[in-house]
């Protein structure tokens, strides 16, 4: 791996090199690896550099996260958002990394994330919009205990969102995907939001749809 970038990662490099391609980063969710959402790669848009990302906390027996979710006896399950930050942080920096060392366009910066990557991507496109296009956010909410200090005073103009969740999800409930849209409008962002009869996963009319949105805006 190469020393200079923060997060392991696996690439799938355009069909026709170019120097300035549009870039998709993958973002996978909790207990998960970088190969799980870059099983799609090949059935998305040939024109993209994808890069698939590897969560920086790993967990035992196998698989990473983000930050950990700690149980509570009296409360439930709770984020470590001290963690998140974090990672929210790493990301940002990844980004950078990826201009410097491939050959894409610094202003078609893209984001696909499921569940914790999901949440992370809301947090890297809402608190750094300068560095994202758009984001496809399967499966997760808006975590605003993990968004920089003053980001309603952003500049979002450029920034786009297309938001799915499963009706029957059992991890993250649909009630919190719901706020997603109104919170959004009320930021003045571009943004479309679909419900899926699944449970915690992409079904196949949700991974078509979403491809057809980001082949319209890359």
């Amino acid at each position: 791996m190469n020393k200079e970038f923060s997060l392991q990662h696996l690439v799938r490099k355009p069909k026709n090199e170019s120097e300035k391609a549009p870039v998709l980063i993958m973002l996978h969710g909790y207990g998960s690896d970088e190969n799980d959402l870059f099983s799609f790669a090949e059935e998305l848009p040939e024109e993209l550099f994808i890069i698939s990302a590897k969560a920086p906390y790993s967990m035992q027996p196998f698989g990473n996260a983000w930050y950990a979710i700690h149980w509570d006896n009296n409360d439930g399950k709770f984020s470590d958002d001290a963690q998140a930050i974090t990672s929210r942080d790493t990301i940002r920096d990844f980004i950078d990394e990826i201009i410097e060392n491939y050959p894409v366009d610094p202003d078609n910066i893209n984001l696909l994330g499921f569940s914790q990557g999901s949440i992370l991507s809301y947090a890297v496109a809402l608190s750094f919009p300068e560095k994202i296009k758009n984001v496809v956010a399967l499966s997760g909410y808006v975590n605003q205990g993990i968004l920089s200090n003053g980001y309603e005073s952003n500049d979002f103009s450029r920034l786009k969102f297309y938001c799915s969740h499963g009706s029957a999800d059992q991890v993250i409930p649909v009630e919190w995907a719901r706020k997603t849209k109104p919170f959004l409008d009320k930021l003045g962002i571009e943004n479309s939001y679909s419900e899926f009869p699944v449970g915690h996963g992409v079904a196949p009319q949700n991974f078509f749809e979403f491809r057809e949105w980001l082949k319209a805006r890359i």
